[in-house]
Parts: C-alpha cells; sequence; structure tokens
C-alpha cells in the first residue's frame, strides 16, 4: 500500500449534498441558517451567564458551559460548508480540508458522549448523596472530569481520522453527504475497510455504550431515590433538577445510535431513500440538537432564567 493517501489520485472532494433534491436546497439554507443563529445566540448566552453569574459556579453549570461551547463548535465545523454545499452545487472542497472537518466533528461528538456521562454522574451525586455532594464534585474533581472528555474524544478523533486518510479512493471523490462525514468518506474507499469497521465498532461500545450504560445506572438509582422522598413537592423539585440531562441524553444517544450503527455497504438497492436518510438524520444530531439543549437546560431552570434577566438588566442599565 501506498504510504499515504496524500500520495493518491483524489486531491480533494466534490460534496454531493441535496444536489438530487434541488427543490429542498432553499428551504433546508434558510432553516438551518435560522437554526445555527439560535445555536449560536442560545449557547452563548448560556456560556457568558455561566461566566458572569457567580451563583452558577457550579459543577453542573460548569458541565453545561462545556456542552454548549461544543454545540457552538460542533455546528461551526460543518453548518458553513453545508449552508455553501445548498449555494454552491456539487461543492468541491480540498483533502485536507476534508480531513480537519471529520476531525472536528468526530472529536466534538466523541466529547459530548462522555460529558453527558460526566454529567449523570454529578446528577447522581447532587440527589442520591447530596449531604458529599460539595466534597465529591469539587474543583478538583469536575475539571478533570471535563478535561477528559475533551481528551478522549480527540484521541477517538485522531485515531478514527487517521484510519479514513489513510485509506486510497482511486478517483471516486464524490461524498453523497452534505459535509465530509467520516461514514460517508469510508465507503469511496476502493479497498477492504475491516479495520475501519472494526475500530468503529469499538468506538460504539466505548463512546456509546459504557456512557449509555452507566447514564441508565445512574438513573435507575436517582429514580429509585426520587420515589423513596414522601412528598410530592419535593419529588417534583428533585426531578426537575435532572428532567433537562435526561431529556438531552435521550435525544443526543438516540439519534447517535442509528447515525453510527455501522458503515453501509455499496449496494444500489433502496439507495436513493438511503441517501437521503443518511443525510437528514446527522443533519438533525448536527443542527437541530444543539439548538434544543439551551432551550431544554433554561426553560424549567429558575437559575438560568434569572441569571439571563439579570444579565439583560445590567446591558439595558448600562445603556
Amino acid at each position: 500500500m501506498e504510504k499515504a493517501n496524500w500520495s493518491s489520485p483524489v486531491a480533494g472532494f466534490i460534496i454531493l449534498g441535496l444536489s438530487d433534491h434541488p427543490g429542498l436546497e432553499k428551504m433546508f439554507f434558510v432553516l438551518i441558517l435560522l437554526m445555527y443563529l439560535v445555536i449560536l445566540l442560545g449557547n452563548g448566552v448560556l456560556i457568558l451567564v455561566t461566566i458572569l453569574d457567580s451563583r452558577l459556579h457550579t459543577p453542573m453549570y460548569f458541565f453545561l458551559g462545556n456542552l454548549s461551547f461544543l454545540d457552538i463548535c460542533y455546528t461551526t465545523s460543518s453548518v458553513p460548508l453545508v449552508l455553501d454545499g445548498f449555494l454552491t452545487p456539487r461543492k468541491i472542497i480540498s483533502f485536507s480540508a476534508c480531513a480537519v472537518q471529520m476531525f472536528l466533528s468526530f472529536t466534538m461528538g466523541a466529547t459530548e458522549c462522555v460529558l453527558l456521562g460526566m454529567m449523570a454522574f454529578d446528577r447522581y451525586v447532587a440527589i442520591c448523596n447530596p449531604l458529599r455532594y460539595p466534597v465529591v464534585m469539587s474543583k478538583a474533581a469536575y475539571v478533570p472530569m471535563a478535561v477528559s472528555s475533551w481528551a478522549i474524544g480527540g484521541t477517538a478523533s485522531v485515531v478514527h481520522t487517521s484510519l479514513t486518510i489513510q485509506l486510497p479512493f482511486c478517483g471516486n471523490n464524490v461524498i453523497n453527504h452534505l459535509a465530509c462525514e467520516i461514514l460517508a468518506v469510508l465507503r469511496l474507499a476502493c479497498v477492504d475497510i475491516s479495520i475501519n469497521v472494526i475500530s468503529m465498532r469499538v468506538a460504539n461500545v466505548i463512546l456509546l455504550g459504557v456512557p449509555v450504560l452507566f447514564i441508565s445506572i445512574s438513573y435507575v438509582f436517582i429514580i429509585a431515590t426520587i420515589l423513596r422522598i414522601p412528598s410530592a413537592e419535593g419529588r417534583r423539585k428533585a426531578f426537575s433538577t435532572c428532567s433537562a440531562h435526561f431529556t438531552v441524553v435521550v435525544i443526543f444517544y438516540g439519534t447517535l445510535f442509528f447515525m453510527y450503527r455501522k458503515p453501509k455497504s455499496k449496494d444500489s438497492l433502496g439507495q436513493n431513500k438511503e441517501d437521503l436518510s443518511d443525510k437528514l438524520i446527522p443533519l438533525f444530531y448536527g443542527v437541530v440538537t444543539p439548538m434544543l439543549n439551551p432551550i431544554i437546560y433554561s426553560l424549567r431552570n429558575k437559575d438560568v432564567k434569572s441569571a439571563v434577566r439579570n444579565l439583560m438588566s445590567q446591558k439595558c442599565f448600562t445603556r
């Protein structure tokens, strides 16, 4: 095999986008642009209030700030290219730019998988062991937890991106997707991708299976503890502290399980139907989920809403 894919005949890729469905391009351009602006605004406000409001300097809001930053980075790594593709049919992207986008997208997604598990542990300690919460979730604990989430996500992305860019593509350079997504690029390889498939399955177990199992066990204990609270008001307050996280977990992991279950074979049976769904599922994960996160976390959170009101009143006062 050649030393690296950089010497292969493919110098760049053509991103097909929705060119097979031209009637959808303008509609999705406007829709995704509006969603992207909401993502920047909503997650940006959450980051600001968690930094500026001292009442939100707690582990839960520290993790929430990381989650908002991840959502902004993930969408920014792909959405501008997707929008440009809607305006420029068969968008051409260089090999190196495609590799960078694959790396950034996978890093953010993998980091978020682990981070949601860390947030579940935070909610477990807060509800099941409230007296020990200040000790267990001290700054010396929750900062390394967040850093390790980024480290695990980055390491996994380096492995998968490296395995992908070393594959020879033999001139087949049309990516039937909205962006440079690893599974879509793998379909272009003209050699056996068994190692990539195995590594993807291992990543599914580590980044999807393990966190989901950990989150599930945490919520079993959380629910059991909540049900033992004698008063209905106490149960309602306890559940409200973790309902937002639980909702985000269901949306995030549910979409990922569909998206990364396995690289698909190059069979032409039902190809058009599968191709459209393969594009729309990552779109839902990459745009809709980051847009919903700040809404879900702030809708029933009095602390966040109060911090946002204080921030807005300070801005109005300074004017």
